[in-house]
């Protein structure tokens, strides 16, 4: 199943680059892809907007979303049972891993969240953040935890 894996990324990876010359999924001139619709669900605070890229399936368990939050959304903990990669595309934002400090994230970072390991990603309070996020549904949904309180998401 690795080898299956890098597969999916490295084709992700090609599909991203590919789509980021078609003028058609661009919002403004700097975006790679459009922003989406604005979420309606609790597992995230403040305004996020979500564009999906690629919907898993049954050939294909890996779903792709572009990410958009405003400065200060944040999404809620949670977890992934097969993992999840982000990819930072615009902005300044953030990532936590519970139990650790709270990471940096801007433009060209990218974060692998390891299976099962609760953590939350967002916006800084003062820049919004857009970010791919690829996730594999291989072992089972994501597990939505409690809200990022104002002192985890403001503590340094």
């Amino acid at each position: 199943m690795k080898f299956k894996s890098k597969y999916v990324f490295l084709v992700v990876a090609a599909f991203i680059m590919a789509c980021a010359k078609d003028q058609k999924t661009v919002d403004t001139a700097s975006a790679l892809f459009l922003k989406g619709d604005k979420n309606t669900n609790d597992n995230f605070v403040g305004e996020v907007w979500v564009k999906s890229l690629v919907e898993a399936d049954s050939l294909n368990e890996t779903a792709v979303g572009n990410v958009t939050f405003a400065p200060g959304a944040r999404s809620k903990w949670h977890s992934h049972p097969a993992g999840q990669i982000i990819l930072a595309t615009e902005g300044v934002g953030y990532y936590q891993e519970k139990g650790k400090a709270k990471v940096i994230l801007k433009k060209g970072d990218v974060v692998k969240c390891p299976p099962n390991l609760p953590h939350w990603h967002g916006a800084s309070a003062e820049t919004k953040f857009v970010q791919v996020a690829i996730t594999s549904r291989q072992n089972g949904p994501t597990v939505w935890l409690e809200n990022v309180t104002d002192s985890v998401y403001l503590s340094k």
